[in-house]
């Protein structure tokens, strides 16, 4: 299991957000890339990054940032937000990120995501309220349930499914394991769990389940609820 540390970039600052409300926006960094240098100091292989501009504005929209970080660190880099085609796609490649998420596109536009997956590096965000689909910047539910979306790209060539229980993210309480299981065993692709995560405990847990390739860490870090050095101890454990 990996642990993929997170930030999330709103007008070229590292926020995290309450259950995905921009306006719930708590700065903690001017200088994001100075965040992610800390990840890999910290032992981290990963970084797991957001241009919440970009999931809104279906376009990027913290690009001088992104490049800031891929700069300065040697992370593995996996970014998402307003990714919406190809260009999009072959432009953050080159800069240097590692993988793509698609997120929104992936609901509106299965087979474009089919496509891209079997020419480069992508995973798919599973974003859910109650089960179901949020979608553009989780502004919007959809009708679709997230087990039927993941079952979608069983066996289309996508890296990873990263899924986030929207009520959970940003509020501390504790990782919903159950969720992330059942896309796992929907899809049997690499799923990562993100939304929640508390403490060490919620790193043992997941760790425990068997099912879960990897769980995002943001909030918890950036409030001190979660020792990160002690985290990556355990994977290795």
């Amino acid at each position: 299991m990996e642990i993929l540390p997170a930030i999330d970039l709103k007008d070229g600052k590292a926020v995290r957000l309450s259950k995905g409300l921009m306006d719930s926006a708590k700065i903690y960094s001017d200088e994001p890339w100075q965040v992610a240098k800390r990840f890999e100091e910290l032992g981290s292989k990963w970084i797991h990054i957001v241009d919440l501009n970009g999931a809104f504005a279906g376009e990027p929209a913290n690009l001088e940032q992104i490049k800031k970080i891929r700069q300065n660190c040697n992370l593995k880099m996996e970014l998402g937000g307003g990714i919406r085609d190809e260009d999009t796609i072959k432009m953050y490649l080159e800069l240097g990120v590692d993988r793509l998420i698609l997120g929104s596109i992936a609901v509106k536009d299965p087979q474009f995501v089919k496509d891209m997956a079997s020419k480069y590096p992508i995973a798919v965000g599973i974003d859910a309220k109650d089960g179901m689909v949020a979608v553009e910047g989780w502004a919007e539910v959809s009708s679709m349930k997230a087990v039927d979306l993941a079952k979608e790209f069983a066996s289309a060539g996508v890296e990873a499914i990263i899924c986030t229980d929207i009520s959970k993210d940003g509020m501390l309480c504790g990782v919903n394991v159950e969720f992330t299981q059942d896309i796992a065993l929907a899809s049997k692709v690499d799923t990562i769990a993100s939304g929640g995560v508390k403490d060490i405990q919620d790193i043992k847990n997941c760790k425990a389940n068997g099912n879960i390739a990897g769980v995002i860490v943001g909030k918890a870090f950036y409030e001190g609820t979660l020792d990160l050095e002690e985290a990556f101890k355990i994977l290795e454990a």
